[in-house]
């Protein structure tokens, strides 16, 4: 079968606003209860009850967040959705609905915002929350995604950044890094395409690393297993800007000090090998990288024996009084500073 290499490309000043949204919204289902209204009227209508709600917001805009060179849409609207309900998640809460705004340049047909949307409907069905409305207008600088996410809490399970307390147990899920060194691979491989466009990129032992980039998962299955475990975490975020960064929050808001011990950071192997390729230290990056979206918790150490051998959690440290500062303790037992070196959107150039 031979491919079409001039695809049909439908402009979106053809459809207007409204055709748009009806044509990127069809096919969304609804999950939840509280959803009474999505998609299709003024605003969208929700009913939690005695539930409390969450509300978080992110923009995703290109060249700064993303780059569409290596990126596929699909999956960049999986991701949008991702980096919004880790949000929901960290505050021990359950996600229900999102929001999604857009605006694009004309160089995007239907096609293309069609592949978008895709990835945000997979992750409406793997989340289980509803697309409920947002907007779309133009843009002169790329793609700009927006995402509101909605979640629902008992007043009880709810979890802030300010309740750490002296010898609480510092907690992370699954491992770190990865997504870091995936972005370093694609960044690489683009460098080499655009040196040698007839070159092929050899990347498939890089799988997991880049599937942690481009596709990462937020931890959904945390608040309701700490639930079965019987453990309500003290403070609690996710990891996007970093473990350096993350773990000063808490310790800032809860105003505790904490030790991080570098020999517990979990690291799956393939961060450790492409770390050694790029001559970079794993530390450093595990510290520093971000994109991960874990969840980093402190948990009172009478909860030890609960999560103690669960293959989801690993102890990383302990909380401190605020006056022993915020330390790293190294493999040769060195204390050194920890200081916020993770993702700054703001530092970004023009």
């Amino acid at each position: 079968m031979i491919e079409d290499k001039t695809p049909h490309r439908t402009s979106l000043a053809d459809l207007g606003e409204f055709g748009l949204i009806d044509r990127l919204t069809k096919g969304f289902e609804i999950h939840n209860p509280s959803t009474l209204k999505g998609v299709g009227d003024d605003a969208a209508v929700m009913d939690f009850k005695n539930k409390k709600t969450v509300v978080s917001t992110d923009l995703l805009i290109e060249g700064v967040h993303f780059d569409l060179s290596y990126v596929p849409l699909k999956h960049l609207g999986y991701k949008s959705v991702v980096v919004n309900v880790s949000d929901i998640y960290a505050m021990n809460a359950t996600a229900t609905q999102i929001t999604v705004s857009i605006a694009v340049s004309n160089r995007f047909p239907l096609e293309a915002l069609e592949e978008l949307y895709a990835g945000i409907r997979l992750a409406c069905k793997h989340y289980k929350v509803d697309l409920v409305g947002g907007d779309t207008t133009s843009s002169t600088r790329g793609l700009i995604i927006s995402v509101t996410a909605i979640g629902e809490a008992e007043a009880s399970d709810l979890v802030y950044r300010n309740g750490a307390q002296p010898n609480d147990l510092v907690v992370l899920t699954g491992d770190i890094g990865g997504a870091y060194m995936g972005l370093q691979i694609l960044e690489r491989e683009k460098a080499v395409f655009q040196v040698n466009p007839n070159s092929q990129p050899d990347i498939e032992m890089y799988s997991y690393i880049l599937e942690r980039q481009l596709k990462p998962e937020a931890r959904k299955d945390i608040p309701p297993l700490l639930k079965q475990l019987g453990v309500k975490p003290t403070a609690m975020m996710d990891v996007s800007d970093g473990l350096s960064s993350e773990i000063l929050h808490i310790c800032k808001q809860s105003g505790v000090g904490c030790r991080l011990y570098e020999d517990k950071i979990p690291l799956d192997p393939q961060v450790i090998s492409t770390c050694e390729e790029f001559n970079l230290d794993s530390t450093t990056i595990a510290l520093s990288g971000g994109e991960d979206y874990e969840l980093l918790f402190t948990i009172a150490q009478a909860d030890y024996d609960k999560i103690k051998g669960n293959p989801n959690f690993t102890v990383i440290g302990y909380i401190t009084d605020k006056s022993e500062g915020v330390n790293l303790v190294t493999r040769a037992g060195q204390f050194i500073p920890i200081i916020a070196k993770g993702w700054n959107a703001l530092t970004i150039n023009n």
